[in-house]
């Protein structure tokens, strides 16, 4: 009997070693088990694929559109540049926020200080994609113009995939698509015809499909006064004498002046005797766009609706 009850002990002591050796060994496979924050995803887009952690601690951003979006969605950065921030970006002047230059020279060593976790860029600083990319990996989330809302849902979705947020970034867009949807209905319903212009300076370049602000043909719904004017970063350089050859219903314009430092003086330049000839003028729908959204900061969940709001405001 003291033998068999030995024995016993044994056995029950023995299962219990095991029970524990099996408890460690599943705690130490699941302590391995990547976490959301740990977790790595590749993100494609036009510089090529980058590898990213999910909700990364210090995000540096070098556009607006994407500034616009990620404050939007309640994100936080650690850095930008702040030169020409937008009067609605005014919060990130803070002193909490390091600044790193400017949107065409990033200062690249308060960059590398900073260690960034992740950085942003867009087509002004595509050019140094491989500089940025030695400090902190990097992706591109410019707006392509040819497909200007299909791109920007698509930035728009990697945000969300990146930051966790991608059912507040489903409902936003939503909202965004229905007001374009209601805009080209009510714009095509008018039949009328438009021409976007920028002022710099006293001189105005035009912006037809396809283009930085081809959006208001390609996507809102108003036909352009030249189907000709070939997409290109700067626009077509016109004449005064131009626009009065294309008498367009709508001339929609945008002042670069006022947001580069420059006079803001797209009124005077473009108000004058010629131009008040044309049925834009005559009708009183010569558009002045807000440059903050338009020329700085486009693309963003904040700034297409803003755009959007805009243009149908236009359309009596």
């Amino acid at each position: 009997m003291k033998k068999a009850f030995m024995f016993f002990i044994i056995a029950v002591l023995a299962t219990l070693v095991v029970a524990c050796g099996s408890n460690r060994s599943n705690e130490v496979s699941k302590g391995s088990e990547p976490t959301k924050e740990s977790e790595e995803i590749t993100i494609k887009h036009q510089l090529g694929e980058t590898k990213v952690k999910k909700n990364p601690e210090k995000v540096v951003v070098f556009d607006y559109g994407t500034l616009d979006s990620l404050d939007k969605l309640g994100i936080e950065v650690a850095g930008l540049p702040k030169s020409h921030l937008p009067p609605y970006l005014a919060k990130f002047k803070d002193d909490k926020y390091a600044n790193l230059g400017s949107l065409l020279e990033p200062d690249f060593e308060k960059i590398n200080a900073l260690h960034p976790d992740l950085i942003i860029i867009s087509g002004r600083q595509s050019k140094l994609y491989d500089e940025f990319k030695k400090i902190a990996p990097t992706i591109y989330l410019g707006v392509d113009t040819k497909k200007y809302m299909k791109s920007f849902e698509e930035n728009a979705k990697t945000l969300g995939k990146i930051f966790n947020k991608e059912s507040e970034v489903e409902k936003e867009l939503a909202k965004v698509k229905e007001d374009v949807k209601k805009l080209k209905e009510k714009a095509s319903a008018t039949g009328k015809n438009a021409l976007i212009i920028l002022a710099n300076d006293g001189k105005v370049s035009a912006f037809g499909p396809s283009s930085r602000f081809g959006i208001i043909h390609d996507e809102f719904g108003f036909t352009p006064a030249d189907k000709n004017i070939q997409a290109s970063t700067h626009g077509k350089s016109i004449s005064f004498e131009y626009i009065v050859e294309k008498n367009p219903d709508y001339l929609f314009v945008i002042d670069r002046g006022a947001v580069v430092g420059g006079q803001s003086s797209a009124k005077q330049v473009v108000e004058n005797e010629l131009v008040k000839n044309t049925k834009a003028y005559k009708n009183g729908h010569v558009v002045y766009l807000d440059p903050n959204y338009w020329y700085l900061s486009g693309g963003g969940l904040v700034s297409v609706s803003e755009m959007v709001k805009e243009v149908e405001a236009s359309i009596k």
